[in-house]
């Protein structure tokens, strides 16, 4: 059996222009010198993993470990500067809910657009759209332009659009901690459905909780790189007493 997903020796970094010349004389003469004002920043070091079909991997690590970055190297957003990830079979993203949402579109509208982007079909999308509204509870509201829902409204919509779908792979960065408490309870229902018809699932989170009764694997980054990786009750315990 083939991995869904393999990130091998996985490496991003960025380039910073710092204390760019302010004028185009102090420019050429800095060419002419050779001098380098470009700062790299690595935001991932030499990530190495697998997942399995059916497997749940939890990623934690503090604020600004690059664990967002993974998540979107995965997804195909950024390309890996170094090494390789291969991702094999239909992949839904769930990193920033609504971000492809248009305000002057309608609910309809939008879940075309969103949908779109997340690579469905439109005719699937089309034939979906009365059960993606019920789910997300906007029945009264779906012709209604985006920019007169609430935030709440939003998220329910875009989530409901995002999990309809069933993937190979599910990518979530905190997802599941926005919202009320009645929308957290309804998707994290949701997501238990999806990990048990046999999706594998990479989850961003800070909640260790949640960790543990979902994942399967846990990867811990600090600094870009990786500090253990292995079952969840050791990666947090290590991540605790760290």
């Amino acid at each position: 059996m083939n991995p869904v997903v393999e990130v091998i020796g996985a490496s991003v970094s960025y380039k910073i222009r710092h204390g760019a010349s302010p004028t185009l004389k102090e420019t050429f003469l800095n060419t002419i010198k050779r001098q380098n004002h470009d700062v790299e920043i690595t935001a991932l070091k030499e990530i190495s993993f697998d997942l399995f079909p059916g497997e749940t991997l939890g990623v934690i690590g503090g604020n600004g470990a690059g664990k967002s970055t993974l998540i979107k190297l995965i997804a195909r957003v950024l390309p890996p500067t170094e090494g390789r990830v291969i991702v094999r079979g239909s992949v839904s993203p769930m990193i920033e809910l609504g971000a492809g949402f248009n305000p002057e579109l309608t609910g309809r509208e939008n879940i075309l657009l969103y949908g779109t982007l997340l690579g469905r079909r439109t005719k699937e999308l089309e034939a979906n759209s009365s059960r993606i509204t019920e789910w997300a509870g906007l029945e009264d509201f779906i012709h209604l332009p985006l920019r007169t829902y609430s935030s709440g409204m939003m998220a329910r919509l875009a989530f409901s659009i995002a999990t309809d779908y069933l993937s190979d792979l599910i990518l979530i960065d905190e997802v599941l901690s926005v919202g009320d408490a009645e929308f957290q309870a309804k998707s994290r229902a949701r997501m238990d459905d999806l990990l048990n018809s046999g999706s594998s699932v990479i989850l961003v989170t800070h909640s260790l909780e949640t960790i543990k009764s979902l994942a399967t694997k846990a990867l811990w980054i600090s600094h870009g790189s990786v500090v253990k990786y292995g079952l969840p009750s050791e990666v947090i315990n290590a991540y605790e007493n760290g």
